[in-house]
């Protein structure tokens, strides 16, 4: 299994994503949206970095849960009822991104929407990865 980054020098730097990722291997995973819920289905984390990191948590468990790392990340989808808050915290989300699940990057985007299932959830992220 290989995940290729492909980030050509004529589109704009990537920075916390990669403009591209070809895959090759032989099980495809696909993870659905995780939110900041707790064990118990409740949502923690008063603000966006901390349910960020709840989310990301819950996502690589349901990854790792597959058999699958945070290498094996292709494509993830980040929905953000408040994009500009979003922006302002891309530095922290960084951070959490690599403590949590390194510094390569999957092909990314982030997704504006009104709400989510939960109306104290600000981020839910989903997923696909590949793996050997």
């Amino acid at each position: 299994m290989s995940l290729d980054r492909i980030n050509p020098a004529e589109l704009s730097p990537a920075t916390g994503f990669s403009h591209a990722v070809a895959a090759s291997g032989s099980r495809l995973v696909f993870l659905a949206g995780q939110t900041a819920l707790d064990g118990s289905g409740k949502v923690v984390g008063e603000g966006l970095p901390e349910q960020f990191e709840v989310a990301l948590t819950n996502l690589l468990a349901a990854l790792a849960a597959a058999g699958g790392s945070p290498a094996d990340l292709a494509r993830v989808t980040v929905y953000a009822v408040d994009v500009p808050a979003y922006r302002a915290c891309a530095a922290e989300l960084g951070r959490v991104w690599r403590r949590l699940a390194g510094r390569d990057y999957p092909a990314m985007a982030v997704i504006g929407v009104v709400r989510l299932w939960d109306d104290q959830a600000l981020v839910e992220l989903d997923g696909i990865a590949v793996l050997p």
